[in-house]
């Protein structure tokens, strides 16, 4: 299908379709979802970008600062690398989906390709970057995308299986966890696997020691403190994350509690600060920077994943350190 024809099939012009193939924003809505839904209904799809365009991977997070980031950067850095690309970062909407603003801009961009750290993407994102060529991948440490998506995963309920087993394993019956955000599944996934190894264990998810956190630090000092307060107290905290962990071992020294001795903690994630805390945190290992890797590398294959959709699921695995021990007593 050629530009021409999808032109005159929508009653416009070569410039126009050009327009809207390219992001800008001076042609109007209707016009516009005409073009592209031709565009989509004909299958097409762009043969080639000029040759003197930069060779750009674009990463895009809702939120720049935490620890794990990094760990994504520093993944799609080393495939872009290896390929003479740079790696280009945006910063932009909810935890959810990139902000509105941001698609004309990744057209007029035109990159190889685009990773995205969220956990999925609007119908019309998808449309409009396949209709330019524009591959994209989903990073999913905080969701799960929709199935017609390409996507880079972990094994979330595994991880909070083995770090709940864990706990049970050390003699530990008062366990809680605090997760991350309530609307992620993510953070319900990590539940999942917490309450089947307590059930397997033949022991009771007390519903008083299930809190929902924000996977940060403050977030996590907060339950802590709520959770520690009181006589009949968990003697192990299972975090959803390892950023989440260390507040818990703030609010434990705060009340007075030793670590691992009166108290248990495991976080989540095996960020590289995970083995430097006091006492170093006992947690989960996420393989963020190998997610980020097959991320980039599945943009840079010849099959488009935009339009091929595909998921990879990385395994989790338990790192055990010095944050966790027996409870003291009988």
């Amino acid at each position: 299908m050629t530009l021409a024809a999808v032109a005159k099939e929508a009653g416009v012009s070569m410039p126009t379709v050009s327009k809207v193939l390219n992001g800008r924003s001076d042609v109007s809505r209707a016009t516009r979802a005409t073009v592209e839904r031709l565009l989509e209904l004909h299958g097409y799809r762009r043969r080639s970008r000029p040759a003197s365009r930069a060779p750009l991977i674009e990463l895009v997070f809702h939120e720049l600062d935490s620890i794990w980031a990094m760990e994504l950067i520093r993944g799609v850095e080393s495939v872009a690398r290896e390929n003479r690309a740079t790696v280009v970062l945006t910063e932009s909407g909810t935890r959810h989906a990139p902000a509105p603003d941001w698609l004309p801009g990744v057209l007029r961009r035109r990159p190889l390709g685009v990773v995205l750290v969220f956990s999925t993407l609007p119908g019309e994102v998808r449309r409009r970057l396949g209709a330019a060529a524009i591959p994209f991948v989903v990073i999913d440490p905080a969701g799960d995308p929709d199935p017609d998506v390409a996507s880079v995963g972990s094994a979330n309920w595994a991880g909070g299986l083995a770090a709940t087993r864990h706990l049970i394993d050390r003699r530990h019956r008062r366990i809680a966890i605090i997760t991350g955000p309530e609307d992620m599944l993510c953070s319900l996934a990590r539940l999942d696997g917490y309450r089947s190894a307590m059930a397997m264990a033949g022991l009771e998810a007390d519903p008083r020691l299930t809190r929902f956190g924000d996977f940060h630090v403050r977030g996590g000092f907060a339950h802590a403190m709520d959770l520690l307060e009181g006589p009949d107290r968990p003697t192990a905290i299972f975090a959803g994350s390892d950023l989440q962990a260390l507040g818990v071992l703030e609010a434990a020294r705060v009340r007075g509690l030793r670590v691992p001795r009166d108290l248990s903690v495991v976080g989540y994630d095996d960020v590289p600060l995970a083995q430097w805390s006091s006492p170093p945190l006992t947690t989960v290992h996420q393989p963020l920077r190998h997610m980020a890797e097959e991320a980039a590398r599945m943009l840079l294959r010849p099959d488009d994943p935009g339009t091929a959709a595909h998921r990879i699921e990385l395994a989790t695995h338990l790192v055990v350190r010095q944050s966790t021990a027996p409870p003291a007593g009988p």
